[in-house]
């Protein structure tokens, strides 16, 4: 079983407006919903695979249940702790011809510390050996950056796979319990690192440092220029197929989610990123915060190129 962790979702709302304009009053001529969160995302790429997901987090009121009603009507499970509060809502503004956007996020609600204990037993009592877990997206106040952490340390005792897609002290404690694989993006891993990020060489030896801190596998998305895999069999360039970019929001998600798609079909790990890197690419190639539909990325997978690097 795939499970995706999302400890701070959002229910997404994005406005298109013809151009961004300060200090004015902006029309909107078009409006959606969406169910956000990195590990939701995540989970609505999988269901495009054809793949089964449960969504595991943290909810409360109205914003909570619209979510939970979302995920639900997608198709996608659902097992979560209800906290009091109310699950934050964010809001991007894009325009027309895509080309700019605004995003706003709010802080989220207060999780208090009986909540966190709730959510780590209904983990404790879900995991079982061989599943995969993502975990995914920002820490709500209240909770600790060892938090995704103690989570690895609960998922590796029962011998299931974890992949961390965060940031700052949360990503440097998580990957010190030794997760499967973490997902940082160029500026995550320069911050973690401190070490300069400007070339592919100097990508490779930041996400070595990485792994010395604890990762198993690392991975360094790239935006448009792919990702960078570091494991200890070597390091992989894995080149982006070129599209025109539409909306790049969710797309590291898209790729995390078609990565772990792939390894739960039994495919090695540097052609598991080269469907991640195709399921980013095919979700940043459409308007909205749609993801990427199995034919698209099957057809973009086939435009993906592998380059490995010689490293020290």
């Amino acid at each position: 079983m795939i499970y995706t962790l999302t400890l701070n979702p959002a229910v997404d709302r994005e406005l298109t407006v013809p151009e961004v304009e300060f200090d004015s009053v902006l029309r909107a001529s078009e409006s959606r919903v969406d169910f956000g969160g990195k590990g939701f995302n995540v989970s609505r790429l999988l269901k495009g695979m054809s793949v089964s997901s449960i969504a595991v987090g943290f909810l409360g009121g109205r914003a909570g249940e619209l979510l939970q009603d979302g995920l639900q009507n997608l198709g996608i499970g659902t097992d979560f702790v209800w906290i009091p509060g109310e699950t934050r809502t964010n809001i991007s503004i894009v325009t027309q011809s895509h080309d700019h956007y605004i995003k706003v996020n709010e802080k989220g609600p207060l999780i208090n510390a009986a909540k966190q204990t709730e959510l780590l037993d209904k983990i404790d009592s879900l995991a079982k050996r061989g599943d995969w877990w993502v975990l995914a997206g920002s820490l709500p106040p209240g909770v600790a950056d060892d938090f995704y952490a103690r989570v690895v340390n609960v998922l590796i005792k029962h011998e299931a796979h974890a992949i961390l897609d965060t940031t700052g002290e949360s990503l440097q404690r998580g990957c010190s319990e030794k997760p499967y694989l973490v997902k940082p993006n160029i500026e995550e891993a320069h911050a973690l690192t401190g070490l300069p990020m400007d070339t592919p060489s100097e990508i490779a030896a930041a996400a070595a440092e990485i792994r010395r801190i604890g990762a198993q596998n690392v991975v360094v998305s790239m935006g448009k220029a792919g990702a960078l895999l570091h494991t200890s069999a070597g390091t992989w360039l894995t080149h982006s197929p070129k599209i025109k970019e539409k909306n790049p929001i969710g797309a590291g998600d898209s790729m995390v989610g078609g990565l772990v798609w792939a390894l739960t079909q039994g495919i090695p790990l540097k052609e598991a990123l080269g469907w991640g890197v195709a399921s980013g690419a095919a979700t940043a190639s459409l308007s909205g915060t749609e993801v990427g539909s199995r034919p698209l990325i099957e057809e973009l997978f086939s435009q993906v190129q592998y380059e490995r690097l010689e490293t020290a």
